[in-house]
């Protein structure tokens, strides 16, 4: 078991961990490799502040056999939208907006039934009755989101601008408004181009002015740039020869540039980051909003997120059969016999996978990053397992 150490920032017995459920989360990992599931793993985890472990193993890439390092920059997928909903409450603090406006008195493609009654609220909580990720349904669903867009591009005229929200929101909706717990990551697309129209500053650089470099996330960003490009995951020939690109100058890393895409926020998803860099993030959040001398949200805000919004809202996605889910604003809060951690903590998980869960009853924060081996595919054992472990060092 070939493990590469990362910086901690004390050792784990001094937070009250117990450091050999480390050698334990290692080995459990490795078995995960070794059978064929994860490619590799990259973890850190903070203990009441301070990083006490960081280690990575196996293979950095999907394609080839570089090593994952403690450092290795990834794709953070859906927990792009823990960003967008702290960008979202910012505007709320600011006075600019609050969480029961009506989407459609800011865009108007939502001024009309069935969208007129959608909130701020509603898209945060998945509860818009939006259709879902096509992977909710597979066998049901329309065309998803991003298809749409991509077939109405394709009869648009190039004159005018391309109004990619209405091409998005064109088989209406799947649930009345507020009844279901739909999975939308075009919601959160949605709340990108609301932070452009109320802040007047397109969603992504809000998001890296205001959270990311405030909170000195130096790894993190919408772009993966020349100085980064080397330590960047690999997942399939395609990205390996857009990192390529970067390297060589011939790309800046905007594989979207002159397209349509260029002007859609991805806020649902876009991000990349590093587990040290995530639990920057994590403990900005544990400590009502602040670290070191930055300031992100205030307390109240952040006890607003990590409250649970909902009750007697069904989620039947993924063949789910939950009557009463519970959500934050942004924040996945479910309770259920798969976990060990505390009630009230508050977590998002990324696809092909990653997980950042925070706990404030014991003042954890872990983040993790566990790449299927084959990205298709899905299984809980490196997420839901593996929180397990990570959990059962507490003293």
């Amino acid at each position: 078991m070939n493990i590469i150490q990362g910086k901690i920032e004390c050792r784990p017995q001094e937070t009250g961990y117990d450091a050999s459920r480390l050698d334990v989360l290692n080995r459990h990992l490795q078995r995960l490799i070794d059978n064929g599931m994860i490619s590799g793993a990259v973890y850190t985890i903070s203990h009441k502040g301070k990083i006490i472990a960081n280690a990575s193993m196996g293979a950095g890439s999907r394609i080839s056999d570089k090593k994952m390092m403690p450092d290795t920059i990834w794709p953070i997928a859906s927990i792009t939208k823990t960003f967008t909903a702290v960008a979202i409450m910012q505007l709320v603090e600011d006075g600019y907006i609050r969480l029961d406006n009506k989407v459609g008195d800011i865009l108007p493609q939502f001024s009309k039934p069935p969208f007129d009654t959608i909130t701020i609220m509603h898209l945060l909580t998945h509860t818009s009755g939006l259709y879902p990720d096509h992977s909710c349904f597979p066998d049901s669903a329309p065309k998803s989101a991003w298809e749409l867009i991509e077939t109405a591009e394709k009869l648009w005229d190039k004159t005018g601008e391309f109004d990619w929200i209405s091409a998005g929101i064109s088989p209406g909706l799947r649930a009345p408004v507020g009844t279901q717990w739909l999975y939308c990551s075009f919601g959160f697309a949605i709340l990108g181009e609301i932070i452009t129209k109320v802040s007047g500053q397109f969603a992504h650089d809000y998001i890296v002015e205001r959270i990311i470099r405030p909170l000195n996330m130096n790894d993190t960003g919408f772009l993966i740039t020349p100085d980064k490009a080397e330590r960047c995951f690999i997942n399939d020939e395609d990205h390996n020869q857009m990192i390529n690109y970067v390297l060589s100058g011939k790309s800046d890393g905007n594989e979207d540039k002159g397209s349509i895409w260029e002007k859609i926020p991805n806020t649902g998803g876009g991000l990349y980051s590093t587990t040290t860099d995530l639990i920057r993030f994590a403990n900005a959040m544990l400590y009502g909003g602040r670290l070191e001398d930055a300031r992100i949200l205030g307390r109240k805000a952040v006890e607003k997120m990590t409250t649970n919004q909902l009750s007697n809202i069904p989620d039947i996605c993924w063949d789910h059969n939950e009557h009463d889910r519970h959500y934050g604003v942004g924040f996945d809060m479910r309770e259920s016999d798969a976990f060990t951690y505390s009630k009230g903590t508050y977590l998002h998980e990324g696809f092909g996978a990653s997980a950042m869960y925070i706990d404030p009853k014991e003042e954890l924060a872990a983040v993790w990053f566990v790449p299927f081996a084959n990205i298709e595919s899905w299984f809980p054992d490196p997420l839901y397992n593996v929180q397990n472990t990570i959990w059962s060092g507490l003293i």
